[in-house]
């Protein structure tokens, strides 16, 4: 044999042998790799599984039968609530309910509430509802419905909700218990079609500058809004007024949609990142018709997730001004699964970020004392009135293409901050807005005026009409028959407040209902105030 041939084999068996090897190796790796994989999989499934182990431990060898059902659906809420406070599970009702505020109109009396301790609290009072027509306010613990006591008696939340709908024009009776207030407060409450309309209202406030009220970002939020704009364009708007104030989001397509109108080609509105999510980013695509409109955001300590996407993007670039004080701090992005029992949860995925990098998110480790009190410590610290207490994080400090250091940490801080009106407040008045007298009134006022409140159309008709009634002066006999009574000092002191609340509410029954209610109100909400004055 040649030892050419020799090496030819030598050199063709070597090279067998090296990719032999190094297919051995590679099956080894990958089989190392997957069994890495297999044992961590299994590891949490073990994991996991040890919950059903006990439920199975449990249903199998427990002394009495075991409500496995009602188990369960007592344990989800508690696994949900370990990981942030804004995943959570909805129960059929209580899914359909929350489906039902996004979507489409509903029968019944427009409010949203919790059962935190075995009493159903207010939460949210729709705007332009039969609750909020009729008086009921936030906070307002519900004691009685029909007469039946509902509060301290472990009722279920989709009960309460039950006796409460019901078909337009039925009557329900509402007893609530205020704060402050020595006795139950009664209301009856003529059910009807709830508007889940998102824009409250859209009007111009002087000849150049819009108002537009966005309670909401519901399904039909976008549509809304583009429906409101040709009129303003014509009635020669060259600045918007965007109030998000009390707006605690929604759905997030619809606040992108928005912000696109108002930005640039290719300016980021947000990005959103997860474990489980990779980074994905949302730019405007440069078609928006309000690019050249003067843009300013009003925003306050309810305003929260998409509500604070939007004000964070107009913010980042530059593209408007933010008044009012830092917002909620909900930045994290809830995926609604759905199960075939029509319950389902909505489960945290991912974190929103501004175009500058901002995590929206306030922090949540302390969930029962830091976070569910945070809003109360920002009246105790002082950040409610003064912008100095505003706490800023120098580590997370940005700055914005135009050079605006702005703040993450949780919220978005307005440019402009305003504090909460304290200077009108006194002891009259707070006991007459915490006894909903002037919504009483209204209601009781409107009845006896129906027939010519409902002719009245414009506001200049409903003014002189208003200036006809001598409000004031009803609403003080009024007071006096319903055994609260001021010096003339405190009455002199309340009485410019007095006279536009009652105005905008015997007004909002006309036929310009929020049309009216809202210019006439806007004379002493400070934060629109301070707007105008620049």
């Amino acid at each position: 044999m040649k030892m050419s041939d020799f090496l030819k084999g030598k050199a063709g068996s070597f090279l067998a042998t090296v990719l032999y090897v190094l297919l051995f190796a590679i099956v080894a790796v990958g089989w190392y790799s997957n069994q890495k994989k297999l044992n961590l999989l299994e590891s949490r499934y073990n994991d996991w599984s040890k919950l059903s182990l006990i439920l199975s431990q449990l249903d199998n060898n427990y002394v009495d039968t075991i409500d496995v059902a009602g188990i369960t659906e007592k344990t989800i809420p508690f696994i949900l609530k370990e990981l942030d406070p804004h995943s959570v599970y909805l129960p059929p009702q209580e899914k359909k309910v929350a489906d039902e505020s996004l979507a489409a109109n509903f029968d019944g009396i427009g409010i949203e509430f919790n059962v935190p301790r075995d009493t159903a609290v207010v939460i949210h009072v729709i705007p332009g509802g039969p609750s909020e027509k009729a008086g009921l306010l936030s906070g307002d613990r519900i004691v009685e419905v029909d007469g039946v006591k509902v509060a301290g008696v472990k009722m279920p939340q989709d009960s309460i909700v039950s006796k409460m709908r019901g078909p337009s024009g039925s009557k329900v009776e509402i007893a609530v218990r205020r704060e402050g207030a020595s006795s139950l407060i009664r209301f009856d409450i003529t059910r009807g079609k709830i508007p889940v309309n998102s824009i409250d209202v859209a009007y111009m406030m002087n000849d150049t500058t819009a108002y537009v009220k966005l309670s909401k970002f519901s399904r039909s939020t976008y549509l809304e809004f583009l429906k409101a704009m040709p009129d303003l364009l014509a009635s020669g708007m060259k600045r918007m007024v965007f109030d998000l104030r009390d707006n605690s989001g929604g759905y997030l397509d619809q606040a992108l949609l928005l912000a696109n109108e108002f930005l640039d080609k290719d300016k980021m509105i947000v990005y959103m990142e997860g474990v489980h999510r990779p980074r994905e980013e949302f730019r405007a695509d440069g078609k928006g018709n309000l690019k050249n409109i003067r843009l300013d955001v009003l925003i306050n300590e309810n305003s929260a997730s998409s509500s604070e996407i939007f004000a964070g993007a107009i913010q980042d670039n530059d593209r408007g001004t933010i008044y009012g004080r830092r917002s909620f701090g909900k930045g994290l992005v809830q995926e609604p699964i759905n199960f075939s029992d029509h319950s389902g949860i909505r489960l945290t995925v991912a974190r929103f970020y501004t175009p500058t990098g901002r995590s929206i998110q306030k922090p949540y480790s302390n969930y029962d004392n830091g976070y569910m009190g945070d809003l109360i410590e920002r009246y105790r610290s002082g950040e409610m009135t003064v912008a100095d207490s505003i706490k800023h994080n120098d580590s997370l400090r940005y700055v914005t293409p135009g050079g605006k250091v702005v703040y993450g940490g949780g919220g978005i801080i307005p440019d402009i901050f305003v504090p909460v009106d304290t200077i009108s407040g006194n002891d009259f008045l707070v006991n007459v807005n915490r006894n909903s007298m002037q919504v009483l009134f209204s209601i009781q006022f409107a009845d006896d005026n129906r027939k010519t409140l409902s002719e009245v159309d414009n506001m200049d008709d409903l003014n002189r009409l208003l200036d006809s009634f001598n409000l004031l002066g009803e609403f003080r006999k009024y007071l006096t028959e319903k055994g609260i009574s001021c010096t003339d000092a405190e009455w002199k002191k309340s009485e410019h407040i007095l006279d536009v609340q009652i105005r905008a509410m015997v007004g909002r029954y006309s036929k310009l209902d929020d049309l009216a209610f809202y210019p006439i109100i806007s004379e002493i909400d400070n934060v629109i105030c301070r707007v105008l004055e620049d």
